[in-house]
């Protein structure tokens, strides 16, 4: 790991002294790309040469531990335990961060949110749940903008689907997808009894435009005359061109210009947008269909969230955690449960990775 922490701390170096570098502007998308590396990577790195002033506090205290001053040995002590403590925390810190990153984590968000079990109460859950997470969205200064939104009878929402746009913005909300089940006396409800009902949310990180890349071993292309109208050219030249794209067996000719460098071009055209038609649906129904798995059916067995007004908690049932404050929570303070969700998936994935490695690492030595 430290062998990992000293090589990230000299690129770190190195792209400052590039960005620091009079002629650095001349490229501006070199010099984008280094800012944003350097951004990336400026935590670790801070929190490891942190590590290494805690590593070097440490050993003078043990200096003066070895000396005959009691006084000064009491005083050394404590200030030992508290660096010690210091340094085990950024040690769990910087093995996150060195987990590598999801690449959807810096992504804008469709956040979609519909009522569930419970009639008009869950889609009056529904709207309290939506207005959470746009108060939210305003504490972090993001923007959020309203896509599609059906609205009951009383005033709730039966569905409503926007776009989140900010720094890490799926990262912070990914984990929101799931049922929230809501426990209290509704509006709706004459003899004060409590009732149960859910909401259910999907947070996807926004799709990017697809890029197609054609490859030129991909396509077979042939030429032949042009037919119809198009004067002498036609029959007499070998200007029509017929584009194969061999993978997908998608065809396109193009034969309206004289010239075949101009009809392979247009070809050209037709093709990227076919297969950019297909990519696009293709992407598409991988998202609806991760949608689906992420919302269930919205029955209350499904429940990632309790939300108790009476007793005033919100309980996360994936990581075991309450925290009494819902009406700060419903206002948009969800950092309380959002910062311990955020890392304990964080630490499931450095499991996984550590897992990872120790398998291949073994797999190497008894290959060997």
């Amino acid at each position: 790991m430290f062998d990992k922490l000293n090589s990230l701390e000299k690129q770190y170096e190195e792209l400052s002294r590039r960005m620091s570098d009079a002629d650095a502007m001349k490229d501006k998308t070199r010099y984008l790309a280094d800012a944003k590396a350097y951004s990336d990577l400026e935590r670790v790195v801070e929190a490891y040469r942190e590590f290494k002033g805690i590593e070097n506090e440490i050993l003078e205290t043990e200096k003066i531990l070895k000396s005959a001053d009691p006084e000064l040995k009491q005083l050394a002590s404590e200030e030992r335990e508290e660096l010690q403590r210091r340094r085990e925390a950024l040690l769990e810190e910087m093995k996150l961060l060195l987990v590598p990153r999801d690449p959807n984590d810096e992504k804008n968000v469709i956040l979609e949110v519909r009522a569930g079990t419970g009639g008009e109460e869950a889609a009056l859950f529904a709207q309290e749940l939506f207005r959470m997470y746009n108060r939210y969205v305003e504490r972090k200064g993001w923007k959020l903008e309203i896509l599609d939104m059906s609205e009951s009878e009383l005033g709730g929402l039966r569905e409503v689907i926007a776009t989140i746009e900010g720094k890490n913005a799926y990262s912070r909300l990914r984990y929101e997808s799931g049922v929230h089940r809501v426990q209290r006396v509704p509006k709706t409800e004459a003899s004060g009894r409590i009732h149960t009902s859910t909401a259910t949310i999907a947070v996807l990180p926004e799709a990017e435009d697809v890029e197609v890349e054609i490859n030129d071993k991909d396509l077979r292309i042939d030429r032949f005359c042009s037919t119809g109208p198009g004067g002498q050219s036609v029959n007499t030249t070998y200007s029509a061109i017929r584009i194969t794209h061999i993978p997908s067996g998608l065809v396109v000719q193009c034969q309206d210009e004289k010239s075949q460098h101009k009809n392979k071009a247009k070809a050209l055209r037709v093709l990227r947008s076919r297969l950019l038609d297909i990519a696009q649906r293709e992407q598409h129904d991988l998202i609806a269909k991760d949608r689906r798995t992420q919302i269930g059916t919205g029955d209350r067995s499904e429940k990632i969230r309790t939300y108790n007004f009476p007793q005033s908690r919100v309980s996360d049932h994936r990581i075991n955690t309450t925290i009494h404050q819902i009406e700060s929570f419903m206002d948009g303070n969800l950092d309380p449960l959002l910062d311990p969700l955020v890392s304990h998936f964080q630490s499931e994935r450095l499991k996984a990775e550590t897992a990872v490695a120790t398998s291949s690492g073994a797999s190497a030595n008894s290959g060997s």
